[in-house]
């Protein structure tokens, strides 16, 4: 068990929060973030501190740390300040819900899964990641650092996802392909085959049918 601070006020750090207080044995203590940032000196009934003052209020010997930002510019964000906080003396506690299907895969600090995702064995999950669920990680896959993997996400065995990739809802990734770092696969998206860094697929929103709901016979 572990004394912990939370960076982040978002959405995430919501859910981050949630999990950590149901389904894990570590204790939230506080929250942090850039004080440009700081709106309020509490968050879910707990302190709010200023990051420039995180040392001096809850220093790295007595506290480790989880960064709960999502996948603001190709998750740059997160990776930023998790580097950040590395280079203070921070360690970072990792979780993996109770109800993940989870082979004993390697799994990195900072990194965050939640209940149903299924990881099959002979892989590995790299540092500062986060894998809403469910997803379907296929056996002898890497997941490279910085990752976010939203959901209903499907990555075939033997494959790659490069580092600080976003991967959308219902995606579809087949065996034995390397994504490469910094992609953006949209919602929806299927790839067959090796990407190039930095690529972005996105498939489209589905086209809005030209008669009303109102005359159709369902």
């Amino acid at each position: 068990m572990a004394k912990v601070v939370i960076f982040g006020s978002s959405d995430i750090a919501d859910v981050v929060y949630f999990y950590l207080t149901r389904d894990s044995d570590h204790e939230i203590v506080a929250f942090t973030v850039d004080g440009d940032y700081l709106t309020a000196d509490t968050f879910q009934g707990l302190p709010m501190v200023p990051y420039e003052k995180l040392e001096e209020c809850y220093p790295p010997d007595q506290y480790q740390l989880f960064i709960a930002i999502s996948y603001i510019n190709v998750n740059q964000l997160r990776k930023s300040k998790y580097l950040d906080a590395k280079s203070k003396g921070y360690k970072f506690i990792s979780y993996i819900s109770s109800k993940a299907f989870y082979h004993d895969t390697p799994i990195g600090e900072n990194t965050f899964i939640t209940e149903r995702n299924l990881i099959q064995p002979f892989g590995s999950i790299g540092n500062n990641c986060i894998l809403l669920g469910p997803n379907y990680v296929g056996h002898h896959t890497t997941i490279e650092d910085h990752c976010f993997l939203t959901g209903d996400v499907s990555i075939g065995g033997s494959s790659t996802i490069g580092a600080a990739s976003f991967i959308g809802l219902n995606a579809t990734i087949r065996n034995w392909v390397s994504i490469g770092k910094e992609n953006i696969i949209g919602a929806g998206s299927i790839i067959l085959s090796n990407t190039e860094d930095r690529a972005v697929y996105a498939p489209g929103e589905t086209p809005k049918f030209a008669v009303p709901s109102n005359l159709i016979r369902i």
